[in-house]
């Protein structure tokens, strides 16, 4: 299928410009001074979520914003069962008390924002069949102040982490000196690669919705998803393989709290997003996610996600996409 070729091409030049991009300007920034630790915080972390923040936004911009919604609830849940799953079977992936602390709690805040910020539950539920009330649609509208809170939030967010990095001496990133003329060589590309494979991937998206005959939401908590998650899966992996395991599960929990903070944040300020398509049982396997992260890691004080409950993990997430693909 032609459509799946242009969507699959157009998310690694998306992919790759933001690797530029992050290249191009962390060397802008360490050549002004800039400390490492505030790069890796900012320019670095931004980097993994830019796919999903150009998708988003191009969405919005094209009146499809059950793409640029479904991609940040879809992101969020394959970062944690589908990535830290298979990560944890790689290798048992243990974890600094700050990331179970405090960085975990701030993914769970957002996800609930979300629910708080635009998605009304519908209060009518005739019978209180539990699979019939997980199947109805949630309404609502994520407006502009919305995205003005989300943002304060991310804010908060920043400040707090950096307070944190400062302490523990996290987040210091090795960046590679390059001379001026290829900084800004990087830049340019890395921004007409994330304005031009965005664009390839958000209308072969919708196309394929309208061939498929399956809605722009499921589209956008699949293939959207799995494919803007691309570059947290690449260096989650590299860093379990490297025995980095921090590193690996602070970049999931960092990149889902940019995800609604900063990336549905900035979208709604650009256009409210209406709600529709979206179902409870999508918002319960979000926070779900998130609990069951938090629980692995707290509730027995291991501070680890074993290979069993990496394999758990997976699972979930096969459950939860066939479950998707059945409701097409």
């Amino acid at each position: 299928m032609v459509e799946l070729v242009l969507f699959a091409i157009g998310l690694i030049i998306l992919v790759k410009g933001a690797d530029f991009l992050v290249d191009g300007a962390s060397s802008l920034a360490a050549r002004f001074k800039i400390a490492p630790i505030v790069i890796g915080l900012t320019i670095v972390a931004f980097g993994t979520s830019a796919p999903e923040l150009v998708v988003s936004l191009t969405s919005a911009l094209k009146d499809n914003t059950d793409i640029a919604l479904g991609n940040v609830i879809g992101s969020n849940i394959f970062n944690i069962l589908f990535i830290l799953g298979i990560s944890a079977m790689i290798y048992p992936l243990v974890v600094a008390k700050n990331t179970v602390w405090k960085e975990i709690p701030f993914s769970f805040l957002a996800a609930i924002l979300v629910v708080i910020l635009g998605l009304q539950l519908p209060i009518n539920t005739g019978n209180f069949n539990l699979l019939a009330i997980s199947s109805l649609e949630v309404e609502g509208v994520i407006t502009r102040s919305g995205g003005f809170v989300l943002l304060s939030f991310f804010i908060i967010f920043l400040y707090y982490s950096f307070g944190i990095a400062k302490v523990t001496g996290a987040s210091q990133v090795s960046i590679k000196k390059l001379t001026l003329p290829k900084i800004i060589l990087l830049i340019v590309l890395g921004l007409l690669g994330l304005t031009f494979g965005s664009r390839i991937a958000v209308d072969n998206a919708v196309t394929l919705a309208r061939l498929l005959e399956i809605s722009d939401t499921l589209i956008g908590l699949t293939l959207v998803a799995v494919g803007t998650s691309l570059p947290e899966l690449f260096t989650t992996i590299a860093a379990v393989r490297k025995k980095s395991t921090d590193i690996a599960i602070g970049n999931i929990v960092g990149s889902n709290i940019f995800n609604i903070f900063l990336i549905l944040g900035v979208t709604a300020l650009v256009k409210d997003i209406p709600i529709k398509g979206i179902q409870i049982i999508d918002i319960l396997v979000l926070w779900f996610s998130t609990l069951i992260l938090f629980a692995s890691l707290f509730v027995w004080k291991r501070h680890r996600i074993s290979k069993i409950e990496g394999f758990i993990m997976l699972l979930c997430y096969v459950a939860y996409t066939v479950f998707l693909i059945i409701r097409g």
